[in-house]
This record gives C-alpha cells, sequence and structure tokens, in this order.
C-alpha cells in the first residue's frame, strides 16, 4: 500500500473562520446559460473595504456589525473562493497574480473583522453575538497589520511559497522528478543510499522559501499583536473554547497518555530495521533514521510493512491495493466507493455538479497543487475535492477522509455565517478520519465485495500493526509541526535556528534523526506542505484523539460487541443520524457540546486510542523484551 501523502487537509488560502475549508458562498453569483446553450458566468461583486467605523460601541452597535461582517462575508467569499480554486487547479504567472490580488483583499478584511470585534469586547451582548465576536476576532490564520500595503505584501509571500512548494522538482538519477513521483519511489525502495538521495534531494526545493518565510512571519506577528495576541501562535491556540496556554498544556496532557504506546512502536520498528540493514545504516540503539521510514516526512511508516511485518503470530492474507486494482478499480470508482459509505449512513448522494467540477486526477497538461483538500465554494451545494488519486490503499483511504469534509460542509449549510465551520479545526479532520477507520476494516472490504471472506482473529496483529505504523507514528509529527512554528512566532527561534530547531524537535518527539548533515543553508520545515502553506497542524494530532473517540461511540451506539478495530458502521442509519446532528451544528456551539451531541463526552480522551489498538500494545511489549527503547533527546 503505497501511503504518499498524510491524509490531507481541506485548504483554501480564504478562511473566513479558523479551518474553513473554502467555507464562503454568495448568493448572487450563478451559472447563466448564454444564447446557445453555453455557460458563462456572473462573477459575485467584490468590495474587501467599506466596513463602516463608526459602530456605537453598544449591544444594538455590535448586533449590526456581525450582522454586516456576515453579509460581507457572503458577497466577498464566493468570488475569492473561485480565483483560489482556478490557481490550485491551473498554475500559472496570471492565476497566482490574481489569488495574490484576491487573498490581499481578504485578509484586509479579515483584519477590519477582528479590529472591529475587538471594540465589543466589554459590551454584554447575547451569548450567540458574542460567539460571533470571538470568532471575528480569532478567524484569520495570518493577519496583516492595520497599514498601507501590508496585506498586499503579506498575500504576494503566501501565494509565492504556495507555489514554490507545489512546482517543486529536484533532480533524481539524472532526471527532474515531483514530490508524487518521489513518494512513489520512496515507499516502496529499500536501498538506503536511494532512500536518503530522495529525502534529501526533496528538500532542494525549499531553502529558497526562508527569506520569504522569515519576512511573512514579522509581518503576521504585527498584525497578531495589533490584536491583542502576544504572537500568531498565541492566535492560533485561542481557537479551541479554552485560554491559549489551557490549549498548549492539554495537548501536552493528550500526548502523554499515547507517548508510551509510540515509543513502544518506536523499539520494535527500530529493531526490525537494524535486522534489515544492520548496525552502520539503522543501530539497535536511539534514534531512527528518517529516511527509512517509506515517507518523505516520516509522518506515516505504513510503507514499510514489509520490512517490519510480524515474523510470527499470522500474517495479512491481503493488499488493499492489490484488491482495488484486481476489481479494476479506478480514481472515479474510488469516489464513488466513498460517496457510497456516507449514503449508506442516510446522508444525500453528492451533487452532479461534484462530479463535474472536481479535480480527481492529475491533469497533464498544467501545473496543480496535487495536495489533497475538500472545497465549499458556495456554501450551498458546490462542494469538490481535489486530488491526483492513485488507485491504491491510501488514495482509498483519503477519498473517504477528504468526503468527510465536504459532507460536513453541507451539513452545516444553513448555519449562519460565522458558525459554518467544524466545531473546531481538529473536528473538521476527524470528520473523514473516523469514516476512514471503518473504511479500512476487513469487515468494510467485505461489506462492498473487495473481499470474500472476512479475516479470523489470527491476521488482528498484522492489520493493528499496518494501522499503527500510520495512526500511531503519527501522533508526535503532528504535535511537532506547530510546536515548531509557535517557537518560531514567539520569537524563541531566530532564522538562523530554523533548521536547528526542526531537526531538534524531530529527535525530541518522533525520535528520528536525517540521514545526513544538513546543509547550512536548509530550511527543511518547508518541504512540509503545511508550513509554506499555512495551515495550521495541531488539529492533525487533534483528529488522531478524536476520530478513535468517534468510533467508540459509534460502534457502541450500533450494538458491536466485537474488537473496535473490527467495527464498521457501515448501513448504519442510526448511527448516521446521531452523526449528521452533530455536523449540522458547526461552529454553533464551543466543541465540547458537539462532541457530547455524537458521543456523550465532553472532553478529549485518548484512552479511546489504547482501546483501539490494546492488542498490539500487548504484543510490541513481547517483541520488545531484552531492547533498549527509547532514545536520547541530547
Amino acid at each position: 500500500m503505497k501511503r504518499q501523502m498524510m491524509t490531507a487537509v481541506a485548504v483554501c488560502a480564504l478562511a473566513f473562520t479558523a479551518g474553513c475549508a473554502a467555507t464562503t458562498t454568495s448568493g448572487e453569483a450563478r451559472p447563466l446559460q448564454a444564447e446557445g446553450g453555453a455557460q458563462t458566468f456572473t462573477p459575485a461583486p467584490v468590495t474587501a473595504t467599506g466596513l463602516r467605523a463608526d459602530y456605537p460601541t453598544t449591544v444594538a452597535g455590535a448586533t449590526q456589525f456581525v450582522a454586516d461582517a456576515e453579509a460581507k462575508m457572503l458577497t466577498f467569499g464566493e468570488y475569492a473562493a473561485r480565483v483560489q480554486w482556478a490557481r490550485a487547479t491551473n498554475i500559472t504567472f496570471d492565476t497566482m497574480w490574481l489569488e495574490s490580488k484576491v487573498n490581499a483583499e481578504a485578509t484586509e478584511l479579515q483584519v477590519q473583522f477582528a479590529n472591529q470585534a475587538a471594540r465589543f469586547n466589554d459590551v454584554a451582548v447575547d451569548p450567540v453575538v458574542r460567539r460571533k465576536l470571538n470568532l471575528l476576532r480569532l478567524g484569520i490564520v495570518l493577519p496583516a497589520p492595520n497599514r498601507p500595503g501590508a496585506a498586499e505584501e503579506l498575500s504576494q509571500i503566501t501565494t509565492r511559497l504556495d507555489s514554490t512548494y507545489s512546482t517543486g522538482k529536484f533532480d533524481f538519477k539524472g532526471q527532474p522528478i515531483t514530490l508524487d513521483e518521489a513518494s512513489l519511489i520512496l515507499a516502496d525502495s529499500r536501498d538506503p543510499n536511494e532512500t536518503k538521495a530522495l529525502y534529501e534531494g526533496w528538500r532542494t526545493i525549499s531553502p529558497v522559501m526562508k527569506n520569504d518565510y522569515a519576512r511573512m512571519v514579522e509581518i503576521a506577528n504585527e498584525g497578531a499583536r495589533e490584536l491583542g495576541f502576544a504572537d500568531t501562535g498565541a492566535l492560533w491556540r485561542s481557537g479551541y473554547d479554552m485560554p491559549a496556554d489551557d490549549f498548549a498544556e492539554e495537548t501536552d496532557r493528550l500526548w502523554a497518555q499515547v507517548k508510551p504506546f509510540y515509543e513502544n512502536l518506536h523499539c520494535y520498528v527500530r529493531a526490525r530495521l537494524n535486522a534489515k540493514y544492520g548496525d552502520a545504516v539503522q543501530p539497535d540503539h536511539g534514534p531512527i533514521r528518517a529516511d527509512l521510514l517509506g515517507n518523505m516526512w516520516s509522518q506515516q511508516w505504513g510503507n514499510i510493512y514489509d520490512v517490519v511485518a510480524p515474523t510470527s503470530g499470522g500474517a495479512s492474507s491481503y493488499d488493499l491495493t492489490e484488491l482495488l486494482k484486481t476489481a479494476d478499480y479506478d480514481p472515479v470508482k474510488m469516489v464513488k466507493t466513498g460517496e457510497g459509505f456516507y449514503v449508506s449512513l442516510g446522508l444525500d448522494p453528492l451533487p452532479q455538479t461534484f462530479w463535474e467540477r472536481s479535480q480527481i486526477v492529475r491533469p497533464r497538461d498544467r501545473e496543480v497543487v496535487c495536495h489533497a483538500s475538500a472545497w465549499d465554494l458556495d456554501n450551498a451545494d458546490d462542494i469538490r475535492i481535489k486530488m491526483c488519486t492513485n488507485v491504491n490503499g491510501d488514495d482509498f483511504y483519503t477519498v473517504h477522509h477528504e468526503l468527510g469534509h465536504n459532507y460536513y460542509q453541507r451539513a452545516y449549510k444553513n448555519q449562519p455565517m460565522l458558525f459554518r465551520n467544524g466545531a473546531n479545526d481538529g473536528f473538521h479532520e476527524a470528520i473523514g478520519d473516523f469514516v476512514g477507520l471503518s473504511a479500512l476494516t476487513p469487515t468494510y472490504l467485505n461489506q462492498i465485495g473487495l473481499l470474500k471472506t472476512t479475516p479470523g482473529a489470527e491476521e488482528d496483529i498484522p492489520f493493528l500493526l499496518k494501522m499503527a505504523l500510520d495512526k500511531i507514528a503519527f501522533l508526535p509529527f503532528g504535535l511537532m509541526v506547530d510546536r515548531w512554528r509557535w517557537g518560531v512566532f514567539s520569537g524563541e527561534t531566530s532564522p538562523d535556528q530554523y533548521n536547528a530547531a526542526w531537526t531538534a524537535d524531530m529527535l525530541k518527539y518522533q525520535g528520528l534523526v536525517p540521514p545526513g548533515p544538513r546543509p547550512t543553508n536548509a530550511f527543511d520545515p518547508g518541504a512540509k506542505y503545511h508550513v509554506p502553506g499555512n495551515t495550521p497542524y495541531t488539529r492533525y494530532f487533534l483528529a488522531h484523539i478524536y476520530q478513535f473517540q468517534f468510533q467508540r461511540a459509534a460502534c457502541k451506539q450500533a450494538g458491536w460487541t466485537g474488537p473496535l478495530h473490527r467495527c464498521s458502521v457501515y448501513g448504519n442509519e442510526a448511527v448516521g443520524a446521531r452523526f449528521n446532528a452533530m455536523l449540522e451544528m458547526g461552529q454553533s456551539k464551543p466543541w465540547p457540546e458537539a462532541m457530547q451531541a455524537f458521543t456523550g463526552e465532553t472532553a478529549n480522551d485518548a484512552s479511546a486510542v489504547a482501546d483501539y489498538f490494546a492488542p498490539l500494545n500487548q504484543w510490541l511489549t513481547v517483541q520488545n523484551r531484552g531492547h533498549d527503547c527509547g532514545w536520547s533527546e541530547a
């Protein structure tokens, strides 16, 4: 199973609310039929300035400001989203120029929203208006300061960073290759010289980003301070219905719950790598060499299952990629199958426009952003995915994940504009991941006809090991990306320390080291999409906790009595009804209330992860006897 990338974020450059996936709309821009049947399009009117500056600081003034802000989102948002889609699916000088312009206008608008909302901090408004005011203050990912030219400069930098990443290529064996191509080779290669060349080669695309990134941090921090935050990292941490410092402590608490299991997995994988490659390549103690793990960022290790598969205790009788190919799946059939899962829960099919307008495969005639994402272009029914889909097990999972974003977007479309988002950004990622947990079970593969028979308990350890190589291996990476950025935003990490701090965090959290010394100009963080793409990353760590809470609750509701890792809720409309009730809430309530609506719980709880993987953790403990587990962070 080739796992090319992390299951991806629903991204758009315009994020009126934290974690937005193009959640923008306008009732005024609709396709019209021209003479002869050809379609013409009337873009929504664009006005990114013009908010009143004299709203009285009263209840009535606050209420009117919120109404005006939501109306402006409705008129501006769809146009901006379509410009962003055009650039993401056809990267040219002109589309980059257009997106840079519209993003600058959006940033200026968001800064106005945030500054105006702050004026009402001491006004005793009703809870709904107060929540909307808070969301307006927190809804900008990269705030530009309120001075002429700042938003335009920030937009030019962010568009340039994103496009530099998306068009990146490097020479490998005399030929230029893309990230997609390099990732496929890295997934299969068992030659440590080759994996080192691929790992280091991809990172040659990012040093040019460093100065732009440092300047972007300066501008965004200036904007964050104007909004009353210490820095941009503090702004990001404030978007979880709790104080920023409390949120950092909460993620530390969750990590402490799962860290022992990660260390157990790390110890086992290191021993197997040592057995394959020997002490000269991978010693049997200390950190793991990052390029040996089959993933460009070592964030998921499923590609090296053949290296670490159990030598006793059963073997997997099937390979999902081979099942898909044998059944003549193509990318569209994979997406249709993903849609079928949600429909089986009682949700409506995707609209016809989804199939007409999505980018499901990589075009051959232009540069595009291949990083998988889900889009909601009009906050009604124009929902799409953007993928460069391959027929393999990884993309089968990713399809189910991305459609989770789309179904979430459509479920909350009737909420007020400011509540058209996930309960928090971790929820938006966890929805599709939860469905993906069912989608990878042999139970589900049997239900949809890919497996003729469901394997017995003898295949539980292989199955759970494959899952852990992705789900558990990801957890420290999900934490470290923003830990690095929080240090950058706070000034604790200066530009000349960017790469050293990144490498130190790899060692601290993941127990990994690069395959060799890094060049003095290295900017390895820029080789991970979410850094130049400016997508907060702690959402993925949270999603890897939430999805197991959702799974445990859903399986209990379904009356499932078997092992949690074998449970599929495919076809259970009762679970689907309760699931959709949570989705329809959007961001209208604090996230603990949304969590309670589906699971009955009101807190983050990583014990569901332990419940799911309990048999594997016990097995790993036995396998690791006699091994010196752990690593030094020095």
